[in-house]
C-alpha cells in the first residue's frame, strides 16, 4: 500500500522531469534523533525514484552543523536550531544564509535500568536536574522515592549516562534542564554539547541506550524510538500542569498545540503548557543553504522537502514520530521559494 502511495504521489513529479537517467547523489548529515524516520523517508524515495540517491550520516547534530558549514554535504540535520554565530559562521564561509525546515515532532525520555523495577517510575524535573547534576546519586532518595508511592526503590548509586558527542539530543535535554532548573541553567547551560557534572559517556543514542543497558543502577537519554526498539523501560516526566506524563504520539502533539512559529522555524517547545503535553519533545529539523549551486541537487532536495512535508509524514507515526501540525506544514511550503 505504501509503495502505490509513493509511486502515485511521485508519479507527476516524474513526469515533470524531478529525475532524469542520470544518477542524482545528495549527501546529508547529522541528528540521530529522527535517523530512523530519515532512514526510513531515503529509502522510500529511492525506491521511487531509483536514479536519486540521498546518502545520509548519522553522526550528531554538532557534527551536521559542522559539515554543511564546511560545504563538505549538501545539507545537515539538527534537532536544536544553528544558534546566531553558528548562521554568521555559515554565511561567512558559504556565502548565503541556512534555512531550517522542520521535520518531525520527537520525544526524548529518561531510561533506565534499576535492579528490580519492572514498573514505569515518574521522574519530577527536580529529580531529573538533581540526578544529572550529581547530587541525587541513590535511586531511593526521597526526590525519587516520593514521585513513587508502593514502588521499592534499592539504595543502589545512581550512574547517569550521558553523550559524549555534540548532539541535538542533549540540546533538548538541557534545554529543558535548563528552563525547569535555575541551578542547572547557571551552572551546565543549554547547547548540543555541554560540562557534564557526572556520570559517563557514550556516542549516539544507540551508544546511550547500550550503556543502559548494561550497567545496573544506570540512568539515560534517548529519542523514544530508541527505548521502544530496545525494550527498554521509559519513566513519566511531570510536566508543567503536574501530570505525569508517559511520552507517545498523543503527548508529543499535544507539547506543539498552539505553538507560535517564527518566520525562521527556530523554536523550543519543552516544557510546554497543556495538560496532556509531554515536556521534553522537540522538532528537528534539516538545515538548507539558501543558495544551492547545483541545480540538479537543488530541485532534488527541495522536491524531497515537498514530499517530506506530504506523502512523508503519514510514516512518522510507525516509528514513534508526531507528524508536523498543518499550520506548521503549510508555512514551510511557502518558505521552500526561498531555496534557489
Amino acid at each position: 500500500m505504501m509503495r502505490r502511495i509513493l509511486s502515485t504521489t511521485l508519479g507527476a513529479a516524474l513526469m515533470a522531469g524531478i529525475a532524469s537517467a542520470q544518477p542524482i547523489n545528495v549527501t546529508g548529515a547529522g541528528a540521530t534523533f529522527p535517523y530512523p524516520m530519515y532512514s526510513k523517508w531515503f529509502d522510500e524515495y529511492h525506491k521511487a525514484l531509483p536514479n536519486i540517491q540521498i546518502n545520509y550520516q548519522s553522526v550528531g547534530s554538532g557534527a551536521g552543523i559542522k559539515q554543511v558549514t564546511e560545504g563538505t554535504v549538501d545539507f545537515g540535520a539538527s534537532d536544536g536550531p544553528m544558534t546566531d554565530d553558528q548562521i554568521k559562521e555559515f554565511k561567512a564561509k558559504r556565502g548565503t544564509n541556512i534555512l531550517h525546515f522542520p521535520t518531525v515532532l520527537g520525544a526524548v525520555v529518561p531510561i533506565y535500568n534499576v535492579p528490580g523495577v519492572a514498573t514505569d517510575l515518574n521522574f519530577t524535573p527536580e529529580a531529573l536536574a538533581g540526578i544529572f547534576l550529581g547530587k541525587i546519586t541513590k535511586w531511593n532518595d526521597p526526590a525519587i522515592a516520593s514521585a513513587n508511592p508502593g514502588v521499592k526503590l534499592p539504595a543502589n548509586d545512581i550512574v547517569p549516562v550521558h553523550r559524549a558527542d555534540g548532539s541535538g539530543t542533549t540540546y533538548i535535554w538541557t534545554d529543558y534542564l535548563s528552563k525547569i532548573s535555575p541551578e542547572w541553567s547557571s551552572k551546565v547551560g543549554k547547547n548540543t554539547s555541554v560540562k557534564w557534572p557526572a556520570g559517563l559517556s557514550q556516542p549516539k543514542n544507540e551508544g546511550v541506550a547500550g550503556q543502559v543497558k548494561q550497567t545496573a543502577g544506570s540512568i539515560g537519554y534517548v529519542e523514544l524510538i530508541y527505548a521502544v526498539q530496545t525494550k527498554m523501560s521509559y519513566g513519566k516526566v511531570k510536566n508543567k500542569s503536574g501530570a505525569f506524563i508517559k511520552a507517545d504520539l498523543a503527548s508529543v502533539t499535544a507539547a506543539a498545540a498552539g505553538v507560535t512559529m517564527p518566520e525562521d522555524f527556530r523554536v523550543s517547545i519543552t516544557d510546554p503548557a497543556g495538560a496532556n503535553a509531554y515536556p521534553i519533545a522537540s522538532f528537528t529539523w534539516l538545515l538548507i543553504p539558501e543558495v544551492i549551486k547545483d541545480q540538479q541537487k537543488k530541485k532534488v532536495i527541495a522536491d524531497f522537502v515537498k514530499w517530506m512535508l506530504g506523502p512523508g509524514q503519514k510514516m512518522t507515526p510507525a516509528l514513534q514520530y508526531a507528524p508536523l501540525p498543518a499550520a506548521v506544514v503549510a508555512k514551510e511550503e511557502k518558505a521552500l521559494a526561498k531555496v534557489h
